[in-house]
């Protein structure tokens, strides 16, 4: 039972690891990444259960963007940086950041108010599925392994 389970643990190490491939992937096709901080953030744990595909907490706005609302302290200086590491340059920065950091807190950012994107929820969606059709395939094959063995000794 022990060589069934590191099996499975195998295949979904290794969906994850695709799923975050490709989701890399989407990220960089869509034009998102900065400083590559959200994009090194995902990380595949296994565990002796199972595995989980790690991101930072801002990852779930790739796909939505930021609402309008609260921002964080400092909020200028993250747009300052953000504008640094995308090689965005104007004539007075200090001044451009405040105005898109008000912009996004009053109104949410551009892809939130165009609309969502997809840079994950699709390839999630399949590798779940696909996940648990070649587990329920393993464990057919155990069970009809069994069964063979269990009519031979009869």
């Amino acid at each position: 039972m022990e060589g069934l389970k590191n099996n499975i643990i195998t295949l979904v190490g290794d969906s994850l690891e695709e799923l975050r491939k490709r989701i890399i992937a989407n990220h960089e096709a869509a034009g998102q990444v900065a400083s590559g901080r959200t994009r090194d953030s995902l990380k595949v744990e296994l565990t002796e259960d199972g595995g989980i595909l790690w991101g930072r907490q801002a990852f779930g706005a790739l796909e939505t963007g930021r609402k309008p609302g609260k921002v964080p302290k400092g909020f200028s200086d993250i747009i300052l940086r953000w504008m640094d590491e995308k090689g965005i340059t104007v004539e007075h920065p200090k001044s451009f950041a405040y105005l898109v950091a008000r912009k996004i807190a009053n109104e949410g950012t551009l892809l939130y108010r165009s609309g969502k994107i997809d840079v994950y929820s699709t390839d999630m969606e399949k590798t779940i599925k696909d996940i648990l059709e070649r587990i329920v395939g393993i464990f057919d094959t155990e069970v009809e392994h069994i069964n063979l063995n269990f009519n031979e000794n009869k």
